[in-house]
């Protein structure tokens, strides 16, 4: 290939990877043009499979990854010849500075980038000279595919209203249609988005959900006298429940307690399953699908026991539950709470006493 020709390539890449961008691009620093192409190629190649489950992509005021230390020297090298000024705050190697663009590398290895102009720099110089992947361009060009059910819960932190655990499991076109659903971590959504969501991830998936109402919740926690034992106990039913339906095998749970319990749990009830605990398990797709299943099965739980008592219930533990509490208590009794909330909280004690 003539130089020409592949300048016009090179050019025309650039241009359709993102016109609105060109001019800034192109004109960047220290870029080895034919390793741009070569990588942007590979990218095309990657998300020719899997542009159909893109959802909308987010775009985080702050890029966050973890590069290796040894290329702290480069990384600076290059940063000065892009006309960055750059500082050595406490603990980092540098903080870079420009027009657009803020780069920090800590001691640690953590790098951040921030700015209005972060996208340009990530995609076309952090990305495929640094960090050789695509986290921040792609951040589902990785996705894992494989069969697999996701295991969370909601409610262990609200007085009021049922524990609700959920399980899901899904195959490669059930993970790409959760993508497309725009499934995430239920705690970033809204009650009506957790709700709308729920219902297509039911239609789409075998899932299995656990709602423990008041009653029989303060019942199961006399019976386990501790709430990690009795997540593990729920955890394990759903997923007993859902491995026989689906012959599935492996499994994700969002960790709540040392690992340990839960196996402990598995192994008494032999269950044929790999099971792999994660703290922030609802950054995989299914579990956050899992989660949101949870969640809504929650919110629907919440408003089927304030209608019992026509009255709307507020979520979480705070004064204002305190507050509705009393009230509950002065038109109904003591008695309501046993049928509204969970009895172990502290809350409870405040309701009554203060």
């Amino acid at each position: 290939m003539t130089l020409a020709l592949y300048n016009t390539i090179f050019l025309e890449r650039i241009f359709f990877f993102n016109s609105s961008r060109f001019s800034t691009c192109y004109q960047m620093e220290g870029l080895d043009k034919k390793k741009l192409f070569l990588f942007f190629l590979k990218a095309d190649e990657k998300m020719e499979e899997k542009k159909e489950i893109m959802p909308p992509k987010e775009n985080p005021s702050c890029f966050v990854a973890t590069i290796d230390v040894s290329l702290a020297e480069k990384l600076q090298a290059d940063l000065t010849d892009q006309g960055f000024t750059l500082t050595k705050p406490p603990h980092t190697y540098f903080a870079a500075v420009k027009k657009g663009v803020s780069c920090t590398l800590y001691l640690s290895g953590k790098i951040t980038v921030q700015g209005k102009d972060k996208g340009e720099f990530l995609s076309f110089y952090l990305e495929p000279q640094i960090l050789q992947n695509l986290s921040y361009s792609y951040p589902h060009a990785q996705l894992d595919l494989t069969e697999r059910i996701g295991l969370d819960e909601a409610g262990k932190g609200d007085f009021f209203g049922p524990l609700c655990i959920a399980g899901c499991c899904a195959k490669e076109e059930q993970i790409k249609a959760l993508i497309s659903f725009g499934v995430k971590d239920s705690k970033k959504m809204s009650d009506k988005s957790v709700l709308d969501i729920s219902y297509k991830i039911k239609k789409e998936c075998p899932h299995k959900i656990l709602r423990l109402f008041p009653e029989t919740y303060n019942n199961l926690y006399e019976k386990f006298h501790n709430l990690n034992r009795m997540l593990a106990w729920a955890h394990s039913t759903v997923l007993e429940d859902l491995v026989k339906e689906t012959h599935c095998s492996k499994a994700i749970l969002d960790q709540f307690a040392p690992a340990q319990l839960m196996e402990q749990m598995l192994e008494r009830k032999k269950i044929p399953v790999q099971l792999v605990q994660r703290f922030r398990g609802e950054e995989d797709v299914v579990v956050a699908a899992a989660s949101i299943l949870a969640r809504a099965a929650f919110l629907e739980g919440l408003q089927t026991l304030g209608n019992s008592m026509q009255i709307e219930l507020p979520k979480g533990a705070s004064s204002l539950v305190i507050e509705k509490g009393k009230k509950i208590v002065a038109i109904h009794g003591e008695d309501a709470l046993k049928k509204l909330g969970k009895l172990h909280f502290k809350t409870k004690d405040s309701i009554l006493h203060d």
